[in-house]
């Protein structure tokens, strides 16, 4: 069994211990527990970069070996760091558990996310699901577009529950990074 750890600091009081094992090639599992973060809908992902020199910020992107676009854990097309969301309650400490695909998220080999960094967001990962408005609106019918004529795109979007943003296959739009560590082999 393969062991790993990480240790999330942040300069606003947000801290937490992640602990990620793996079995053989089988799932990667990741428990662990976080506090001092608002309550609800959190973005946590791997980042490819190790680096904390410049706090989360020099984590670098999302790690992506396989040039994908973002997603939900359970995706079979997201970037290998993409963890979704922590859910957070009105308690101080909340746990996390979770099963990642072994695969996309392993411990070990080429692909391994030893030595790169978790990184905890302020807002919700939109998990890559906002829409492209533009590349939908060719499948629309006529009265869709009389709609959008008379009352303007966004109008449309929020008529329709579109709330992408164009940073949604890239990030999740997740918002500012909130604490990082980096992962490391557990004896």
């Amino acid at each position: 069994m393969v062991k790993a750890v990480t240790i999330l600091t942040s300069s606003d009081g947000v801290c937490g211990t992640v602990y990620f094992t793996q079995e053989g090639d089988g799932p990667t599992t990741v428990t662990g527990t976080l506090s001092g973060l608002k309550p609800g809908l959190h973005g946590f992902h791997v980042h490819a970069l190790g680096d904390t020199t410049n706090g989360c910020m020099s984590t670098g992107p999302h790690f992506n070996p396989c040039s994908k676009e973002h997603g939900a854990p359970e995706d079979e097309n997201r970037h290998a760091g993409d963890l979704g969301n922590v859910t957070v309650g009105e308690d101080v400490e909340f746990p996390i558990r979770t099963l990642l695909n072994q695969s996309l998220d392993p411990l070990c080999g080429p692909h391994s996310i030893i030595g790169r960094a978790v990184v905890v967001h302020a807002d919700p990962d939109d998990l890559g699901k906002g829409k492209d408005v533009k590349g939908i609106l060719g499948c629309l019918k006529e009265p869709v577009f009389l709609f959008m004529f008379y009352y303007g795109i966004d109008s449309l979007k929020h008529f329709l529950g579109w709330s992408g943003h164009e940073l949604s296959l890239t990030t999740g739009n997740a918002g500012g990074r909130v604490a990082c560590g980096v992962i490391g082999l557990q004896g």
